[in-house]
């Protein structure tokens, strides 16, 4: 869910760091009905993401399902790329693009649980360019702000910051530094009162940058030291060794026919961006990407390595928003869905009109990752696709993120196993 409701498309082609790590082991599938799964039910995920890429409607597809830390269900079909016909596999690489924002969250809670920073701090306490930003008002006219922005509000897109769409493409320039960022910024007045508006912008690349001026370390030596490495994640970064550019998906569009095409990429994978984007700027695996979901559900930890307390996690998943204050994507607000610290959260799934249980957290990419984390079901699934535009709504790409969500449950037929 990388584009705001007016169509963002900043930060899409940002692309992220693979350091060579030994691989990680292979995916061994647990028994469907151990975990409360209809094999059957399973298979009805892969006849109908199978049946989208046999349409023509995707090039490739990978769906995971994981339920008490087990893997049942782990799919790859398709081709990475319709000219070279070159097979989607389990370990191909992807552009997480917005998904990359959860990342940049757990790198912050681990900071907070060192006590770098508090919910209710002032942004300025660690950006003083921020102190004096102006709001501007319905007329054109700037005030100030009713209270300093904080970081809860940084945190939720609530900070006051308009949507990315908002601002000139240069403001996220990928060729300059965070830094860069952050003073194009300081000179802009915000579009609304801090607290009063969810508005999907610049926010997540600005806790990037306060991950690195709090750490001492550059953005991706952060995510690699203290989260990729400990979770055994060795195809997740910020761009991508020459060794593994051939497991890399293109980003797929449509003709005027409704044909799949492969433009060439816009950005050369193997290159690390000079602005390391917390917003939307890795690429990772289904692998990977399960591996950092299963340590949330697990309370912050995986296979021994902790990577935050378990009441942090409940914290970045607990609905800080405002009443009145809610989560508008596309358009129209979305009922039912609040957000955490980095997450959209499922406050109530009949209103949110979603067979996935209460509490759920979950986002996604431009390109068509997507992913939810389901702790009243003991939950994870994890998918992608690469479609340029892939997470709007009516732009082609079938909805594959509804789809999913309704066969997984549907699968899932003794939930209480």
């Amino acid at each position: 869910m990388s584009l705001t409701r007016q169509g963002l498309l900043a930060g899409l082609f940002a692309t992220a760091a693979l350091i060579a790590l030994p691989a990680h082991a292979e995916v061994k599938l647990a028994a469907p009905a151990a975990a409360g799964f209809s094999a059957a039910g399973l298979k009805g995920i892969d006849q109908a993401m199978h049946g989208l890429v046999d349409q023509g409607r995707l090039a490739g597809v990978t769906t995971l399902v994981a339920r008490h830390g087990k893997v049942v269900h782990f799919d790859a079909y398709g081709v990475q790329d319709v000219n070279s016909k070159a097979p989607v596999q389990r370990d191909t690489i992807f552009r997480i693009a917005s998904m990359t924002k959860p990342v940049t969250g757990v790198a912050m809670m681990v900071l907070f649980e060192e006590g770098k920073w508090k919910l209710d701090d002032p942004v300025a306490k660690f950006i003083p360019e921020f102190a004096d930003l102006k709001v501007k008002g319905p007329d054109g006219s700037l005030v100030a702000q009713s209270h300093p922005m904080t970081m809860r509000e940084l945190m939720s897109h609530t900070a006051g910051f308009a949507v990315s769409a908002g601002y000139a493409s240069d403001v996220t320039d990928r060729n300059q530094p965070l830094q860069a960022m952050i003073d194009k910024l300081a000179k802009l007045p915000l579009a609304s009162q801090p607290g009063t508006d969810w508005a999907y912008g610049p926010s997540v690349n600005i806790q990037g940058y306060i991950v690195e001026k709090l750490s001492g370390q550059t953005l991706d030596v952060f995510f690699q030291t203290r989260i990729f490495d400990r979770l055994n994640m060795p195809d997740t970064g910020f761009s991508v060794p020459a060794s593994k550019l051939a497991r890399v998906s293109a980003i797929h569009t449509y003709d005027a026919q409704k044909k799949l095409i492969a433009p060439p990429n816009p950005v050369d994978a193997s290159v690390k961006p000079v602005m390391l984007s917390g917003s939307g700027g890795l690429l990772s695996t289904t692998q990977d990407y399960w591996r950092f979901s299963q340590m949330l559900l697990n309370g912050g930890e995986l296979d021994g390595a902790r990577i935050l307390k378990p009441e942090t996690v409940k914290l970045m998943r607990q609905n800080v928003l405002k009443d009145g204050v809610l989560v508008d994507l596309y358009g129209p607000s979305m009922q039912g869905v609040g957000f955490g610290m980095d997450f959209a959260v499922i406050l109530d799934p009949a209103k949110a009109q979603t067979p996935q249980g209460k509490d759920s957290y979950y986002w996604g990419g431009a390109f068509g990752t997507w992913f939810w984390i389901d702790p009243t079901n003991d939950l994870v699934f994890v998918g992608m696709i690469q479609n340029l535009n892939g997470s709007i709504p009516g732009r082609d790409t079938p909805d594959v993120r509804g789809l999913s969500t309704q066969l997984v449950y549907k699968a899932l037929t003794d939930p209480k196993k």
